[in-house]
């Protein structure tokens, strides 16, 4: 085994071990911090491989836009500190079986598939970005860009309707 491949995995152990953390705490904003953590361990990723400006994005937009819209509105809601109710053994074993589902999926798809290297060559200077995401023709990234913008807005508006307070039942 080589050191890059090692690095991948220490990388991908980490991203993943957050990510179960996120989803298995019964504390909200612990959840929002695994979740920050795992964001950080994506942009960790992209920097390995070499994609600068992506690891930027991913840093800018998920975790400094997303995360802390919902960090801020757990803040905002009048039960952010309480503990969260244990999920039904029903649904624990529907996740579970899920994810096994689409850990089987995921490696059938690439049992099957022959995957050619690529070059080892790789354009990413910004000006080539920026023309890229503003180009709407055939290698034009318009609609992603337009797609994160959408991501955004519903990320903000969810964050609202979270932090807007309920009023209390009258009996």
């Amino acid at each position: 085994m080589t050191a890059s491949q090692i690095i991948f995995y220490l990388i991908a152990a980490f991203i993943l071990g957050f990510g179960i953390l996120s989803m298995t705490t019964r504390k909200i904003f612990r959840s929002a911090i695994w979740l920050l953590f795992s964001l950080i361990g994506v942009s960790g990723l992209y920097f390995w491989l070499q994609v600068e400006f992506i690891a930027a994005v991913q840093i800018v937009v998920y975790v400094g836009g997303i995360v802390v819209l919902i960090i801020f509105s757990i803040f905002l809601t009048q039960q952010s500190g309480i503990e969260m109710p244990k999920a039904p053994f029903k649904r624990t074993i529907a996740s579970v079986l899920t994810v096994l589902f689409g850990f089987a999926f995921t490696y059938l798809l690439i049992s099957k598939n022959n995957f050619q290297a690529g070059d080892g060559k790789f354009n990413a200077d910004v000006s080539t970005i920026g023309t890229r995401m503003l180009s709407a023709g055939e290698q034009g990234f318009a609609l992603p860009f337009e797609a994160v913008s959408i991501l955004l807005l519903a990320a903000m508006i969810g964050c609202i309707v979270i932090a807007m307070k309920s009023k209390p039942e009258e009996k």
